[in-house]
């Protein structure tokens, strides 16, 4: 299914379909492609974070892999690179120390592992709620905790280059150019250890009417599991009621 120009719908459209995406990923997560001992759920009560939906590690997983679960595969970056079209590795980092790092646990106390976010046009709507965003995929990262970013949204005058071109270089990574192209955006970050490798990212341009990647939702530093948004983003859209649809869908020729 082709990805949608999600501009041409009000912004309450699109939170309907966010939601129902948000869900969509979370089943798809929880349904084989996370390891035993893994599991993600929605959140919106975490006041530093505020995360559209959670991956954490339960404090003691199972002892054993259900057998034949489709898709629980963990892949190595060495000898399995996420197939996507631009990695890059932010400047050196200074070691980190345990006493000294952030934590950012769930209420559950499992630990927390990685989050999933989706942009909203609220999020560029102005200066104030961009910087919120940015800052919080910021200090996720810097606090050891990896992230897969979805952005359905052309640059504004706020992140000319997309919403990876306003994160990246404040990761310490180089200056990012959005391809004219490809306006849409999704990007895992790989967060680096307390012992100082870098940050490391996975970006995919899009464009309207591509369909959406497999992208990497790291649970290690060079340790993850493929997401497959295409999958939710079918399940998500077949909700999409029909005269919301009728404006998305291009007109037959």
């Amino acid at each position: 299914m082709p990805l949608h120009d999600w501009t041409r719908v009000g912004a309450y459209v699109y939170h309907d379909f966010h939601t129902g995406l948000l869900v969509a990923i979370r089943r798809v997560l929880n349904d084989g492609v996370l390891p035993p001992g893994y599991y993600a759920r929605a959140e919106q009560t975490m006041r530093t974070m505020g995360p559209d939906v959670l991956t954490l590690q339960t404090r003691n997983p199972p002892s054993e892999s259900p057998p034949d679960v489709p898709g629980a595969t963990r892949l190595m970056v060495p000898s399995a690179p996420p197939r996507v079209a631009i990695a890059a590795s932010s400047a050196p980092r200074v070691p980190g120390f345990k006493q000294k790092r952030l934590a950012i646990r769930h209420s559950s106390n499992d630990r927390l592992i990685a989050i999933v976010e989706l942009v909203s046009p609220g999020n560029k709507s102005s200066a104030h709620p961009l910087r919120t965003f940015v800052k919080k995929a910021v200090q996720a990262v810097e606090a050891g905790i990896h992230a897969l970013i979805i952005d359905p949204f052309p640059p504004s005058k706020r992140d000319p280059n997309g919403i990876h071109g306003v994160i990246w270089p404040r990761l310490g990574g180089d200056d990012y150019t959005q391809p004219a192209d490809k306006p849409l955006t999704v990007v895992a970050y790989e967060a680096g250890d307390a012992a100082g490798s870098p940050h490391r990212c996975y970006v995919q341009p899009l464009a309207v009417g591509d369909a959406l990647p497999d992208m990497p939702l790291f649970l290690e530093p060079e340790e993850y599991v493929n997401v497959p948004l295409e999958r939710a983003y079918q399940i998500a859209f077949a909700d999409v009621l029909p005269q919301d649809r009728a404006l998305l869908d291009p007109a037959p020729v």
